[in-house]
């Protein structure tokens, strides 16, 4: 989660769990800092597709996944690590390889901001904006990576545990998971063993142990078909000055 504004979501672990039996039984991998033999190649894949997002001037950071979606290049993260307005530019990065991306989408309302990188990275390969349909099921596994505080980046993997109601004009449901997690994880992707997106989080449990980092945990994530990626582009692609984009057509 970004470090300069965080979220600390209190709920009782009971109320979750009891959305899934699953849940109770199930104990995830421990986050992973290095690439191993036994990483499966999703797992690889997403996590050489992941970037730290860096705000600027506050230095505080978040987590993003570098996707392709026809012929443009984006980083898809949670709102609330890009909060500034539309145009303001953040460092995107993975490893040695920094770049710019300018804010194009703002999401207040479900956590999802979008920055579009003109200057693609040229040593990573993005996922493939590919999301999947409907919200993912309980007992779904997930892989992600993020950057955790202060930590490099990590790989984790988790399952679907159960859901918390949105209540209001467009009610809904986000998706809350059993994995590892902790601050700066935020904007983190969420990749089911498919290589689809199935949400982005926005959300860690911080208050069984405040002092303990990179624990099992309860994280939220809102569901990745409240991203309308063609809404998403539209102010974009109004602006964009030269030959028509794919992504835009």
């Amino acid at each position: 989660m970004i470090l300069t504004k965080l979220k600390q979501i209190v709920v009782a672990a009971a109320f979750l769990f009891a959305n899934s039996a699953i849940a109770a039984e199930y104990a995830p991998t421990p986050p992973a800092e290095q690439v191993s033999s036994n990483m499966r190649v999703i797992e690889r894949d997403v996590r050489a597709a992941s970037v730290r997002v860096t705000v600027p001037f506050t230095g505080g950071h978040g987590s993003g996944s570098y996707v392709k979606y026809k012929d443009i290049h984006l980083v898809i993260t949670a709102q609330h690590v890009v909060n500034g307005s539309l145009g303001t530019s953040y460092l995107v990065s993975h490893k040695e390889e920094s770049h710019m991306g300018v804010l194009i989408y703002s999401d207040a309302a479900n956590d999802i901001g979008v920055l579009y990188v003109g200057n693609p990275f040229r040593l990573i390969e993005p996922m493939k904006f590919n999301p999947a349909e409907g919200v993912a099921a309980v007992g779904t596994e997930i892989v992600y990576s993020g950057y955790p505080s202060h930590h490099k980046l990590m790989s984790f993997t988790g399952r679907v545990a159960g859901y918390e109601p949105v209540p209001g004009p467009t009610p809904g449901k986000h998706i809350i998971l059993q994995t590892y997690g902790w601050f700066g994880c935020s904007g983190s992707v969420i990749y089911n063993g498919k290589g689809e997106q199935i949400g982005v989080l926005y959300g860690v449990d911080v208050e069984y142990y405040p002092d303990i980092q990179v624990q099992e945990n309860m994280i939220w994530v809102v569901p990745i078909t409240n991203l309308k990626i063609t809404k998403a582009l539209k102010a974009f692609c109004l602006g964009y000055q030269g030959k028509t984009l794919k992504a835009c057509k």
